[in-house]
């Protein structure tokens, strides 16, 4: 039910509309600044614009000016003074809505960057309606373009959630041109359907999820957790529409010590670069190998070559390093190996 429109929202208006009806003139620049700033009152009181509107209508028609008075004049002044008033409470939504992304987007770099005292931090993170003593996730989605709070692919995505779920304690943001959800770590369905609809929402858009955890420091550890997911898919060449980074944890684990990493990359697969052509085709030829399941016939057909061609490739690997890609023992240090290669950019110059 609405609230009814308090009187003070229409000071002076049935006086104004007499007045110009009997003279016939037009509203005065204060007059006119008077409603504006009537208007802004009433937007920040939270009245809809069609209860006001609806108001002033009906105070018009109480009103209406009767004997010699102009009805066009009358309705003239109507026109400018509901103008005027929805021009103000217009303005103070704009103000508003810029007010709150500047609160958001501070609050999401003060929680992820921890620029904020705890106690201080989850005060804030009620207002978003985040509960920081819970365990939260955190899913990122990054498209062909960069997305600022504004646009219309946020927008879009956010309607989506909120016609499916409501108020459920969800935030949505942006950062560094990336969409952010934060969701309660037990409503595992808001995160799936976030991805769904920022995948289609950025025309193919990748999305990283996060594990959940409890915290402040918990939303920290999930959001970057979805970063890493990103970077390995990107490094990986992973194109899953949607990434789970409990799925990825061993590239993290692998990529821990990168010195031991490098040795083994060059170790073990540093012989291919005497191949003829360098080390890159014969890299591709082992990631194929392996993505496909060992399946000769699978990878082949994914580097567009015979088996005959494939299988030749895997035995000038095997002269080259001595490793047999085929030997289940020698195959799993050639597999990290890849991983690692991956993982580190190798061979950066395809030499």
């Amino acid at each position: 039910m609405e609230r009814e429109i308090p009187a003070e929202y229409l000071e002076g208006y049935a006086r104004l509309l007499a007045d110009v009806a009997a003279t016939g003139r037009r509203l005065t620049r204060d007059e006119l600044s008077a409603r504006r700033a009537l208007g802004e009152r009433a937007a920040e009181a939270g009245y809809g614009i069609r209860a006001l509107v609806r108001a002033h209508l009906s105070a018009a028609r109480a009103a209406w000016p009767s004997g010699n008075s102009s009805v066009d004049h009358a309705l003239a002044a109507v026109q400018q003074a509901v103008d005027a008033f929805a021009e103000g409470y217009e303005r103070a939504q704009r103000l508003a809505v810029r007010q709150e992304v500047a609160a958001r987007r501070e609050f999401i770099d003060d929680l992820l960057y921890g620029r904020s005292d705890l106690g201080r931090l989850a005060e804030r993170a009620e207002r978003f309606g985040l509960r920081l003593s819970q365990a939260h996730a955190v899913a990122v989605a990054r498209g062909p373009a960069a997305y600022d709070e504004g646009d219309a692919v946020p927008r879009q995505v956010e309607r989506a959630l909120i016609a499916r779920f409501g108020d459920r304690h969800v935030l949505l943001s942006t950062k560094d041109g990336r969409l952010l959800c934060i969701a309660p770590g037990h409503q595992k369905e808001v995160l799936t359907v976030f991805a769904k609809q920022a995948h289609a929402a950025t025309d193919g858009g990748q999305v990283a999820i996060g594990r959940a955890h409890s915290g402040p420091g918990g939303v920290v550890q999930s959001y970057e957790e979805a970063l890493s997911a990103l970077e390995i898919a990107e490094r990986l060449e992973l194109d899953d529409p949607v990434l789970q980074a409990a799925d990825l944890l061993v590239y993290p684990v692998l990529a821990r010590d990168r010195q031991a990493m490098t040795d083994l990359v060059h170790h073990t697969l540093g012989p291919l670069t005497k191949a003829r052509g360098g080390a890159r085709p014969l890299l591709d030829t082992l990631s194929a190998y392996f993505d496909s399941g060992c399946v000769a016939a699978e990878a082949a057909r994914r580097l567009s070559l015979s088996v005959r061609a494939l299988t030749y490739r895997l035995e000038r690997i095997h002269k080259l390093t001595g490793a047999n890609p085929a030997d289940p023992a020698q195959r799993y240090m050639l597999q990290t190996a890849v991983i690692g290669a991956r993982l580190l950019g190798w061979p950066a110059d395809g030499t």
